[in-house]
């Protein structure tokens, strides 16, 4: 029989808002923290490129059991169009396949545009994606030199607005809904203004109900990590925090008992609908569950209490 090989590090849990630098990946930053946390667990909650910078949540412990939570959030982005130009990827870092000459343009006129890109909208992603078509990724493909033919996929764009528009370069503030591909917004605005663009850059400034102003830097990292790996601690935010906008339902001793068996329960003057939040009568955050036809709270995420 198999041993079970046992964690290396210490039980850290909560959330972190890492300020990723532009030029690494996702999972090289993700290493990186757990790391100089010495965390034995940890997992990020969507992919920002090396191209792109800013808030990369980072689960730690039982915090990454509400990992999905975060996945399915909105996002906020500030993105860069470079205009006249496309490349092979949509960004910076492709080569470049064309080039137009760019008008001059007014910022009434590509706000005019721009309400196409508004609400719901459908989206082809790019070939330079990890979407998998018959369990390949995308990208693989792409550097193959090989285009296949990609389902739309339907998206929200909740606000979109201009910050900056001079010369051949619009800055962006863009609030959507998860799935959403900025390169490819980036594109199709491109075309819609008759003389293309890329994606020159990106950054990531709110994931779900976090704000950019919670974020730290690796530097900062590594700098309280010279004390010992205890130091970053404090960096380090409540689990429930990812679910900052479900309501609170406090359990009883003998209600918390039967959730943890995974029953049901009827808690007196809980939410009549949806996702809530799980606490036990201490105040200690336990899970996630859900509001049932009937009135009952059913258990949907829980959190070990030895975690």
């Amino acid at each position: 029989m198999a041993r079970r090989h046992k964690a290396r590090g210490r039980k850290v849990n909560g959330i972190l808002l890492l300020d990723k630098p532009v030029g690494i990946t996702s999972n090289a930053a993700l290493q990186e923290v757990k790391r100089l946390l010495y965390a034995a667990k940890a997992g990020h909650t969507g992919n920002l490129d090396p191209l792109a910078s800013g808030m990369l949540p980072i689960c730690l412990g039982e915090a990454t059991k509400l990992s999905a939570y975060l996945l399915d959030a909105d996002k906020v982005y500030l993105g860069t169009c470079k205009l006249g130009v496309r490349t092979t990827t949509a960004d910076a870092e492709g080569e470049i396949v064309e080039e137009r000459p760019v008008p001059a343009l007014s910022e009434s006129q590509v706000d005019a545009l721009l309400e196409q890109f508004r609400g719901d909208i459908e989206q082809i992603p790019p070939m330079h994606s990890a979407i998998k078509q018959n369990g390949q990724p995308l990208y693989k493909l792409a550097r193959q030199g090989i285009e296949v033919e990609r389902k739309p996929r339907q998206v929200t764009i909740h606000e979109l607005r201009i910050m900056r528009l001079e010369g051949n370069e619009i800055e962006l503030y863009i609030h959507c809904s998860k799935g959403t591909y900025i390169r490819t917004l980036v594109e199709d605005l491109g075309e819609a203004l008759g003389c293309g663009a890329h994606l020159s850059q990106l950054r990531r400034t709110r994931v779900g109900p976090f704000q950019e102003e919670g974020m730290v830097t690796l530097d900062t990292l590594r700098e309280a990590a010279q004390e010992g790996a205890e130091n970053l601690d404090c960096y380090l935010l409540p689990m429930d925090h990812a679910l900052g906008d479900y309501p609170e339902v406090k359990l009883s001793e003998s209600s918390l008992f039967y959730v943890q068996q995974g029953q049901a329960v009827q808690v007196a003057q809980a939410p009549t609908e949806g996702w809530v939040r799980l606490f036990d009568s201490a105040g200690g955050f336990v899970g996630v569950g859900a509001v049932l036809d009937d009135g009952r709270i059913a258990p949907k995420r829980l959190i070990s209490q030895n975690g």
